[in-house]
């Protein structure tokens, strides 16, 4: 991996992360409420929203795609939370949870496989376009609902967390391309 793609990708974390902390402080875990399935139809909303701009052209709402991909990012990482702590019900507060420490680590897993499907892959996805971009998201959470539906189970194929993380990357890259790191 160049060192080009690491400072990148470094600075796509510290956009992300900035505004996780930032609506960690306005609004606290409030997410905890919901169900990964629902963290899922989340993510859903904000990659049908890019692939409607994408086919229209122009988006209505004052927030363009760059917004969305980071979205996609934090709640693929607020999903994989939720997936390693205990289900919460009510308004009772997590003890001694540090969501910062969590954050960093699923942002360091994902950067982790990035680099190794980098390694074999080269730096293809340099030449693809962002609605690739958003296509391989929607296919990713068409795979998840289907294994949620599936109550988790599957035959051959990964599970849920492998492809939370690819929709990391996915989303890093498609930031990348549209030149959020300069």
């Amino acid at each position: 991996m160049t060192s080009k793609t690491t400072a990148q990708y470094d600075a796509v974390i510290k956009i992300c992360k900035d505004i996780f902390v930032k609506k960690l402080k306005d609004y606290g875990p409030s997410w905890r409420v919901l169900r990964p399935s629902s963290l899922t139809d989340q993510i859903f909303i904000k990659a049908q929203r890019l692939r409607t701009i994408e086919e229209k052209g122009f988006a209505k709402i004052d927030e363009g795609q760059i917004p969305e991909f980071i979205g996609i990012i934090n709640y693929c990482i607020i999903t994989l939370i939720q997936l390693k702590l205990p289900p919460r019900v009510g308004l009772e507060q997590d003890e001694n949870v540090d969501y910062i420490q969590l954050y960093d680590t699923y942002f360091e897993k994902a950067k982790k496989l990035m680099e190794a499907k980098n390694h074999d892959y080269g730096e293809a996805w340099r030449d693809m376009r962002v609605s690739t971009f958003t296509d391989m998201l929607l296919m990713r959470i068409l795979r998840i609902k289907q294994i949620e539906d599936n109550q988790g189970k599957t035959l051959v194929s990964e599970g849920v967390e492998s492809n939370y993380l690819d929709m990391i990357n996915y989303a890093v890259f498609a930031l990348i391309q549209l030149g959020v790191t300069g």
